[in-house]
């Protein structure tokens, strides 16, 4: 954003769209990860004056921007999700410009002159132009504008302190002539100008500048200003150096406690945190202490960290290092009171123990009377709650807190608390830490060690166990180790220490046993969770399946207590909220869970779950052509709330990878029928949305589901759904075995409906062969069978097939009205899938009849539709269609966009489309 709204991939600029999106873009990455409602959107963009069509021309931008983060960043870890009233950019925040420039500005602060002038100009070096350019000045964010500002000047005192004057002169003069009432800028060009010799010049500026500001502002000169004038007139020379740093000595005859423990041998990585803890320290505004909470999951370092960062911050803290254990978590002693802990400091400080008050009121006003006027560092480490801390705040500034703790402490946060949560190590940093124990891999292992640190999820404490094992039982190869963790049966046992009651389940173990009963019974549910997220939908649908079901009557009043129950786990960090009601867990916690276990088989129950959530998600897509109906039935189930497409879209997004992890969980249980109906249903998301592997693997599920089943009509609708993904990708010929088949099974049942979606298929696939004659007439017998049947769908897709088969005889003439009454029927049933692509249909017959207008008017409405909706590979071809229409008008450089767009969009889909589409643009540019 420190300059044209893009992307740089490697040496690459990649830029979206136009203005419009761009802007869009801007206003997201302005607020990264927080939601942006789309009323925002519109009102910034058109100025509170947005067009009738603003809402959709905004999903249109969506649609598109989402498309071209997927070229931007193909790992897809960055992406726009749709969050109730608008979008949230999920991303990295460091991987936005104007973070780096704040984080290398706050990391300048308090260090040497030489390290602050490198950093700074690392910063001032991310800008490229003025900020936000290339968006029409839709956006505004004066914020940047002024962190330049601040970039500069920090960077500008840190080379004056390093005796740089005579290099900044000219560039000072050229910032104060733009911004002539930036004082600290005059302030700088004066104090250059001084200690160059230039005394004279350094008094006008100051002049120039003192005589505006009355002029035009009716001010005087702030009182630093005016200090540095007084300075120079008497020819202060103290000026020609730059000021020592101050240090605070510690007091005399007062004990300097160090109580940190030893920092833990082998600590590997951790410099984002690391330097997270620098920023407290540096960023207290000096009228308060320093506090910093690191928060995390069992085993994830938080202690570790504390001790390494005090240690090597040792130096900061003249005034001593006091350390307490809080004991929050331990199952065998209670946490250790606010009373105790400030006796101990009391001692530690140099008090004696007969003048340590009894009152925990006076305790406390003691030890805070004691730090009021020290440089020193105070580590909380296990904390229970906020509660248990807060008596053990300095109330002065000088000092720093540093806590730790397994829930989150959001109380602290009124106290004026900065949050951390700790994650799991990076896959190379965890490697590390194995690597310390156990030595560097040999050559042909480095695969095997990645592998064992996957299988330790990357936490700390599980890569130590690892690595020790590794160490302590030699006779264990590591291709051993490996087998055993790969068994989800032995993993856990795997990772503990013998003989020492330490190892990954004695660490889940404590926090386990801190919950209450719900939270315990929705930990064990938790458990029978095949796909790697959960929402509080899920789980109310579990608690009341469960034989110790909470009693929570309504469906509202259990999702609202389940959501309660995940987000106290969440609290603990047994599971992540990762999104508005999504909850992760990591893959230890999971198999902890799992041998809780709930002691009932509740795999039905989730499956069933999935199937009215995915039907009524797969509603709002397109019309639904069988004749499986979860969403109007089941009112037992709680229900999602998703209203309209762009919901259900975003709906099956999130919830697809637990979509095939119940389809396959359920396929290996026996569960067959409920297998093949949920691949049915999801195979309606993913004809929207189309994407070969996935929609392959779930649909093959289904089929083998099916007849396994022994479910004739759920055989017939699968092979349909693979018939038409075939299809989708240009492979009709292939549909062929499928569909006889499936003609013949719906034949028997006598099933007019399914015959008429056989005899379709069979007929695309003749027509894939181009045997047009025999395609014509099983088309005009599935027509019949539909309107038998009262199908609509049915009939609005065949009078589609029959207009192509007509326009491939040579009579494209003759296949205007069927193809204009199938655009009426989908419109009638609400397809808007097939709506945009029979008008697709119908501007390419239009423009193989030489009418133009009419041709371009319905490639522009498909292309809006697909757009809207998302329609991927409807808007790839509607474009083809009007880059020919406009190719034709004379006007190639639109077709070329066109073109381009159209190539975009089949990639993305993996369409073998695109190969035509890349040779098109390239007999286009010939023909120029």
């Amino acid at each position: 954003m420190l300059g044209p709204v893009c992307a740089l991939v490697g040496e690459n600029t990649l830029v979206p769209g136009g203005p419009g999106l761009r802007g869009m873009l801007a206003m997201l990455l302005l607020e990264p990860n927080q939601v942006v409602s789309v009323e925002r959107v519109m009102d910034v963009l058109w100025d509170h004056e947005p067009p009738a069509t603003a809402r959709t021309i905004v999903q249109g931008y969506v649609s598109r921007l989402r498309r071209w983060m997927s070229t931007v960043d193909p790992t897809r870890e960055t992406r726009i999700q749709t969050s109730g009233p608008g979008y949230r950019l999920v991303v990295d925040e460091a991987r936005i410009d104007v973070a780096l420039a704040r984080e290398l500005l706050a990391a300048s602060r308090g260090r040497p002159a030489a390290e602050r002038a490198e950093l700074l100009a690392r910063a001032q070096g991310l800008w490229r132009g003025p900020e936000l350019s290339g968006i029409g000045g839709r956006v505004r964010a004066p914020e940047l504008a002024e962190l330049r500002l601040t970039v500069l000047e920090a960077r500008i005192d840190a080379d004056l302190e390093l005796g740089r004057h005579d290099e900044v002169i000219g560039e000072l003069a050229a910032l104060v002539d733009t911004h002539p009432f930036r004082e600290h800028l005059v302030g700088q060009l004066a104090l250059a100008l001084y200690r160059s010799g230039r005394r004279a010049a350094a008094l006008e500026i100051y002049q120039r500048f003192a005589h505006r500001a009355a002029r035009e502002l009716g001010l005087d000169p702030g009182p630093g200003l005016r200090e540095l004038h007084s300075r120079i007139l008497r020819d202060d020379t103290a000026l020609l150096q730059s000021r020592p740093p101050a240090v605070v000595a510690p007091r005399v005859g007062v004990l300097t406690p160090a109580q940190l423990p030893a920092a833990p041998s082998g600590f590997t990585g951790r410099e984002p945190d690391l330097g997270w803890l620098d920023d407290v320290r540096l960023g207290a505004d000096g009228t308060a202490p320093a506090i910093g909470v690191l928060v995390g999951p069992a085993g994830v370092g938080k202690s570790a960290l504390a001790v390494v960062w005090g240690t090597r911050a040792a130096g900061e803290f003249p005034d001593g290092r006091l350390y307490a254990a809080l004991r929050g978590f331990d199952p065998d002693h209670e946490p250790v009171e606010p009373a105790e802990v400030l006796a101990r400091f009391l001692l530690a400080l140099g008090v004696a123990a007969e003048h340590i008050p009894e009152d925990l009121t006076e305790r406390v006003t003691f030890y805070r009377s004691l730090l009021a006027d020290r440089r020193l560092l105070v580590v909380l480490d296990d904390a229970r709650d906020s509660d248990q801390v807060r008596p053990l705040l300095p109330g002065a500034p000088g000092a720093m807190v540093l806590v730790t703790s397994r829930r989150r402490l959001d109380g602290l946060v009124t106290d004026g608390a900065a949050l951390r949560v700790l994650d799991t190590l990076p896959p190379e940093e965890a490697e590390a830490v194995i690597a310390h124990a156990a030595g560097p891999p040999a050559a042909d292992e480095r695969d095997l060690r990645a592998r064992l640190a996957k299988l330790c999820g990357h936490l700390p404490l599980a890569l130590r166990i690892a690595g020790a094992r590794l160490v302590v039982s030699p006779q264990w190869s590591l291709q051993e180790l490996v087998d055993e963790l790969a068994d989800e049966h032995t993993r856990l046992s795997a990772l503990r220490v013998q003989d020492v009651d330490t190892g990954v389940r004695a660490a889940l173990d404590l926090t386990y046993g801190g919950l209450d009963a719900a939270q315990a019974e929705a930990l064990r549910l938790l458990g029978a969770v095949p796909g790697p997220t959960v929402g509080p939908h899920l789980l109310a649908t579990m608690v009341a399946r469960c034989p110790h079901d909470s009693a929570v009557a309504g469906e509202d009043d259990r999702v609202a207590a389940a959501r309660d129950w995940l987000r106290a786990l969440a609290a603990l960090f047994l599971v992540t909220e990762t999104d508005l009601d999504v909850f992760g867990m990591h893959d230890l916690v999971r198999l902890y869970a799992r041998e809780l276990g709930p002691d009932v088989d509740l795999l039905p129950v989730v499956l069933r779950y999935y199937l009215v959530a995915a039907d009524i998600a797969r509603r709002h897509l397109r019309a639904v052509a069988d004749d499986l109906d979860y969403a109007d039935g089941h009112q037992d189930v709680p229900r999602p709330r998703i209203a309209g497409r762009e919901e259900a879209l975003a709906w099956f997004e999130r919830e697809w990878p637990n979509l095939i992890a119940a389809a396959e969980a359920g396929a290996k249980a026996g569960l067959h029928t409920e297998v093949w109906q949920l691949a049915r249903m999801a195979g309606d998301f993913r004809r929207v949305r189309s994407r070969r592997d996935d929609w392959e693997h779930v649909l093959r599920l289904g089929l083998e589901s099916a007849r396994s089943a022994g479910d004739r009509r759920g055989e017939v609708l699968m092979r349909l759904s693979r018939c038409v993904l075939l299809t989708r990708f240009d492979q009709e010929d292939e549909t062929v075995a499928d569909a006889e088949r499936a003609v013949a099974i719906a034949t028997e049942l006598r099933d007019s409906k399914l015959m008429a979606m056989g005899f379709n298929t069979v007929a695309g696939a003749l027509y894939g062969q181009k045997r047009y004659g025999e395609a014509l007439a099983g088309y005009r017998k599935a027509l019949e069978l539909s309107g038998r049947a009262g199908y609509r769908l049915g009939e609005a897709n065949l009078l589609n097939n029959i207009a192509q088969v007509h326009r491939n005889l040579g009579s494209p003439s003759e296949a205007v009205g069927p193809q204009a009454q199938a655009v009426a029927i989908f419109r009638e049933v609400g397809d808007h899938g097939f709506v945009g692509h029979a008008l697709a249909n119908l501007a390419e017959l239009e423009h193989e009849l030489d009418l133009a207008e009419a041709a371009e008017l319905h490639a522009r409405e498909a292309i809006a539709t697909a757009e809207a909706h998302g329609l991927d590979l409807t808007e790839a071809f509607a474009r083809e269609v009007l880059a020919r229409v406009l190719r034709d008008r004379g006007d190639v450089g639109a077709a070329r966009v066109e073109l381009t767009l159209a190539l975009e969009l089949y990639r993305l889909v993996q369409s073998p489309a695109a190969d035509a589409v890349q040779a098109g643009l390239a007999a286009l540019s010939k023909d120029v």
